[in-house]
């Protein structure tokens, strides 16, 4: 027979464990609105800077003349999409809804600053292929600009980080697992780029969970001339 004080015991514990449940995931759901909300704020900001500030892109100076003005920016773990702006166009991003998983891509004339061609591949689910025929098809003279989004390295081959060399990369063959990373160079270079930011995913030191924080990097291309 079971004593009224075994039930009354018994109904003390379960209450307890479903409120310790509950107050696990409202802990949870608290936790991840603040690193989302860190995110979206932080590319808020970013948007808001590039209309408010006098220069081009929201560059925090003017760029001489015969340059072109760039911002780029990384994406934000799997929240907010890189954003690519040159010459005050903004060429991709979240809002223009044309950047994916991986890595996303923005091809640029050299001479005239005109958009050539943008795409996104994704480097965790697709296949590199796509990427491998896009970087051979890119003509000289071409600007290139890049920009991860959560993961823009595991599908990523040596033949892919070869080619991404050659235009003017020295960090790509560190690029790792949801590494963040940021990069300008041009087809036909003859220098490595001084364009170029590189974050490693670690425990450590990310500032989301899971990601690192969100790399920005603004500068002036020259002009072609040849």
């Amino acid at each position: 027979m079971i004593r009224p004080g075994s039930i009354l015991k018994l109904a003390t514990l379960t209450l307890v464990f479903f409120l310790a449940v509950f107050l696990a995931f409202q802990l949870l759901e608290i936790n991840m609105d603040f690193i989302l909300g860190n995110a979206s704020s932080k590319f808020k900001r970013m948007n808001e800077d590039s209309k408010s500030d006098g220069y081009k892109c929201g560059l925090s100076k003017e760029c001489p003349p015969e340059h072109f003005a760039f911002k780029i920016a990384s994406g934000a773990a799997t929240v907010v999409g890189p954003r690519i702006c040159l010459e005050d166009q903004v060429l991709m991003s979240g809002v223009k809804n044309n950047v994916g998983r991986g890595i996303n891509i923005a091809l640029v004339n050299g001479k005239t600053g005109a958009v050539i061609n943008t795409a996104s591949f994704d480097m965790w689910g697709g296949e590199v292929a796509p990427f491998l025929k896009f970087l051979k098809e890119i003509e000289d003279g071409t600007i290139v600009m890049m920009a991860s989004f959560d993961d823009a390295a595991t599908k990523m081959n040596d033949e892919t980080r070869k080619l991404i060399g050659e235009l003017g990369s020295t960090s790509v063959g560190n690029l790792g697992f949801r590494d963040n990373w940021v990069f300008v160079g041009g087809k036909g270079i003859k220098t490595k780029s001084p364009f170029e930011q590189l974050i490693k995913n670690s425990a450590d030191t990310n500032k989301f969970e899971g990601w690192p924080e969100v790399l920005e990097m603004e500068g002036c291309i020259p002009q072609r001339k040849d």
